[in-house]
């Protein structure tokens, strides 16, 4: 686990781009819960950083497939899995595992 940023950076239903091990990753605040996710939508490619938060899951802003936060799972297109990372919160650091 690395630190990528401090938990104050990612306001509740916010995001942050940050960099960890040569890889850009998503991270989400949900109501205190934190998230690690590639920045790369699996079905082609748009930037996860402007995508919609919801209550668990994150939707692409091009053609809105809807991915889950917990497991990366698309219930409409099973075929795409969104990359999830490991996080951990260790005082006011966000630690991601980017392998």
């Amino acid at each position: 686990m690395i630190p990528v940023a401090k938990v104050n950076e990612v306001p509740n239903f916010g995001k942050k781009v940050v960099s960890a091990s040569g890889r850009e990753i998503l991270l989400v605040n949900i109501k205190g819960a934190v998230f690690a996710c590639e920045n790369e939508c699996p079905h082609q490619g748009s930037p996860l950083n402007a995508a919609i938060v919801k209550d668990d899951y994150i939707a692409c802003p091009r053609h809105g497939y809807r991915f889950s936060l917990a497991d990366g799972r698309c219930t409409d297109h099973p075929e795409f899995t969104l990359k999830i990372f490991p996080v951990q919160i260790s005082g006011n650091d966000i630690l991601v595992d980017p392998s």
